[in-house]
C-alpha cells in the first residue's frame, strides 16, 4: 500500500501540545512575597535517584509486524502497510530478525533471557496509534536482570558503578505528530516500527552519569548492530524518571520526563527536575505531585503534561494473534558466540596488550562504532609487534587523522593500506627514513584522489616523490650527493653564531644546527644521527 493519506489532520491535540507553562526556579512562598530557598541551598544533603526507559529503533529495515519500509525522511504516509493502518482483518507478521537483534542486545547487556516470552496489547485511544492499542511485552518480556558497568571517566562519570537492566522488551513504535496551526497532523511512516524498550533500575545518581550510560549504551547498540542509536532522527529516545530525597531517608516522589532526544537535553531535564524537587521540599509542606512532564528545549525547564493519578487504565491483555516465543538454548549459545568485542573491552585489551592510551583507542573506536575498523586497522599495522605499537598509534591517530582533518576528508582503512603504514612505521623506527620524510609521505598519500593500491610498497612511493633513503654518517659524495658529515659542516658554516654559542657552553643550540641539516637535506637526514655528528664536530 503506498499512500493512504498525507499528513492526516486530527482534532485530538495531546495535553503536551496544549500545555505551555514552564517551571521557574524563583517563586513566591505561600503568597508572602519573599523569595524561596533555592535548590543550591543545602544541596549536599540531597541525593538524586534516576532511572531510564530507553526506546531504541531496531535496525531491520522493515516494520515489526509488516513488510513496510522504515527508511527515514520519506514523504509522509508513504511507508504504510494495511496492518500499520489497522485495517480490519489484517494480521501481524513478526520479523524474526528483530527478535535476533534484540536477543543479541540482551546478551551483550548480560541479561537473563526469558525462555518463553509473549506479546500483549496495551490499549489506549490516541491519534498516533491507529489500532487504539500497541503491541508490546508487559507480562513476559524478552529478557530481564542485566547490567552494564560505567567506569570512572566514562563520558564524565566521577565513579565506578553498575546500572541494572530491569528488562528488555520488543514493541511497536507509534506514529509521528506535528502541529500545524490548530491541527495535529499524523505521519504513519513510523507507526509499527520495531523498538527495544530497555528499562534500567534506579541506579543512576546524576545528570552526568545518565549521559555516560546513554553514550555507553549507544556504543553497545552500534557494535552489536541492533540499532544506530541516532537521537537526532528519533531512533533512540529516552524517558527519564527522577526523584530526590535527603540522604538516609526513603526515596522521594518520582516524576517522569518523556521523549528526550539528545544527551544534552537529558542532562538538562534531570538538572531542572532535581532543582524543582529540592525547592519544593524546602519551601512547602504539601506532597510533591507525581506527574509526567516534558522538557522545553528553549528554556531547558520541565513542564507538566499530565498527572500520574489520572493515568489511563491500559487494560493489558495477551495478543491473540501472536503465539508465545520459545527460545532454543542452542540458538542462544550460537548468538552468544557471535557477539563482537564491546567498545570498552577493546579499550581495556589494547591498553593491556600494547601499552597505548585510553584516549587514542577511543579515537580509533570513533572512526567506526559499528565494525570497529579503526581497531582492526591498528592491529593490522602493528602485526603483533608490541615494540612499535605506540609509534604506530601516533602515526595513525595524530599524523594521519590530523592531516585528514585539515583536508576535511574521511578516514578509511584503504586510504593508506595497513601493510604500507606498517612499512612506513618500521622504516622510521629503524632510522631508514626520518619523521619529517614520513610526514611528507603521509601528506602525499592523503592528497591522492583515490585510495592507494593495497600492494603498493614504500620504495615505489619514495621513488615517486624523489626521496632517497636516509643518509649514513659514513656516506660520501662519490655518487654525486653529499654525505651527512658534509651537510653538518655546511650547516655549521651557515649558522656561525650557533657554533660560537655552543662552544661557550650553550649546548641547546645544537638543535638549531640539526634543523639546518634537515633543511639542507630536504628532510632526508636522520635527525638523531645528525645531532651525534654535529656534537663530534663541535667538540673537535
Amino acid at each position: 500500500m503506498t499512500s493512504i493519506l498525507r499528513w492526516v489532520p486530527t482534532s485530538l491535540v495531546s495535553s503536551a501540545l496544549r500545555c505551555t507553562r514552564t517551571y521557574s526556579t524563583h517563586v513566591d512562598v505561600k503568597g508572602k512575597g519573599k523569595a524561596t530557598t533555592t535548590a543550591a541551598a543545602e544541596d549536599g544533603e540531597w541525593e538524586t535517584v534516576i532511572g531510564l526507559e530507553i526506546h531504541a529503533q531496531l535496525k531491520t529495515g522493515r516494520k515489526l509486524f509488516s513488510p513496510a519500509s522504515t527508511s527515514y525522511g520519506d514523504v509522509p504516509n508513504t511507508n504504510v502497510n494495511l496492518h500499520d493502518a489497522a485495517f480490519p482483518g489484517t494480521l501481524p507478521q513478526l520479523d524474526l530478525n528483530a527478535v535476533r537483534l534484540s536477543l543479541m542486545t540482551a546478551l551483550a547487556l548480560n541479561c537473563t533471557i526469558n525462555p518463553r516470552s509473549t506479546f500483549d496489547r496495551k490499549h489506549y485511544f490516541y491519534h498516533d496509534i491507529p489500532a487504539s492499542y500497541q503491541i508490546t511485552q508487559h507480562y513476559n518480556p524478552l529478557a530481564r536482570n542485566g547490567r552494564i558497568q560505567i567506569d570512572k571517566g566514562d563520558n564524565g562519570s566521577s565513579r565506578i558503578f553498575e546500572v541494572g537492566i530491569h528488562q528488555l522488551q520488543i514493541e511497536q513504535d507509534t506514529a509521528k505528530s506535528q502541529t500545524v496551526g490548530s491541527s495535529v497532523l499524523v505521519d504513519l511512516n513510523r507507526a509499527g516500527t520495531g523498538l527495544m524498550e530497555i528499562v534500567t533500575e534506579p541506579d543512576i545518581r546524576s545528570a552526568e552519569e545518565a549521559g555516560a550510560f546513554v553514550k555507553k549504551l549507544q556504543g553497545l547498540l552500534r557494535r552489536v548492530g541492533s540499532a544506530d542509536g541516532d537521537m537526532e532522527k528519533g531512533n533512540l529516545r529516552v524517558d527519564v524518571n527522577v526523584s530526590v530525597h535527603k540522604r538516609g531517608s526513603p526515596f522521594g516522589t518520582r516524576c517522569e520526563i518523556k521523549n528526550i532526544n539528545s544527551v544534552r537535553f537529558l542532562q538538562a531535564a534531570i538538572e531542572s527536575e532535581r532543582r524543582r524537587h529540592i525547592e519544593h521540599y524546602l519551601n512547602t509542606d504539601t506532597p510533591l505531585a507525581q506527574e509526567t512532564r516534558g522538557l522545553n528545549e528553549l528554556t531547558l525547564q520541565t513542564f507538566p503534561l499530565r498527572s500520574k493519578e489520572e493515568a489511563t487504565d491500559y487494560r493489558y491483555m495477551p495478543d491473540s494473534n501472536l503465539p508465545a516465543m520459545v527460545i532454543d538454548p542452542a540458538y542462544l549459545t550460537k548468538l552468544r558466540d557471535q557477539l563482537p568485542e564491546m567498545p570498552w573491552q577493546s579499550v581495556e585489551r589494547l591498553m593491556t596488550e600494547y601499552g597505548v592510551t585510553k584516549r587514542d583507542v577511543e579515537t580509533l573506536l570513533g572512526l567506526d562504532e559499528y565494525e570497529a575498523r579503526g581497531v582492526k586497522y591498528f592491529e593490522d599495522v602493528v602485526g603483533g609487534n608490541r615494540s612499535v605499537a605506540k609509534r604506530a598509534m601516533n602515526w595513525i591517530v595524530h599524523e594521519t587523522l590530523g592531516q585528514l582533518g585539515k583536508l576535511n576528508k574521511s578516514w578509511s582503512p584503504t586510504i593508506i593500506p595497513p601493510a604500507l603504514m606498517r612499512e612506513l612505521v618500521a622504516s622510521i623506527e629503524n632510522g631508514a627514513i626520518t619523521g619529517t620524510t614520513g610526514k611528507s609521505i603521509v601528506k602525499h598519500l592523503l592528497s591522492l584522489p583515490s585510495s592507494v593500491d593495497p600492494t603498493t610498497e614504500l620504495d615505489s612511493v619514495l621513488s615517486r616523490l624523489g626521496i632517497h633513503i636516509s643518509l649514513d654518517p659514513s656516506a660520501s659524495d662519490d655518487d654525486g650527493g653529499e654525505g651527512l658529515s658534509e651537510m653538518c659542516l655546511k650547516a655549521m658554516g651557515n649558522q656561525p653564531k650557533a657554533v660560537i654559542d655552543y662552544k661557550k657552553g650553550n649546548e641547546k643550540v645544537v638543535m638549531r644546527l640539526v634543523g639546518e641539516v634537515m633543511k639542507i637535506s630536504g628532510g632526508r637526514a636522520d635527525a638523531r644521527k645528525a645531532k651525534t655528528v654535529l656534537e663530534e664536530l663541535l667538540k673537535a
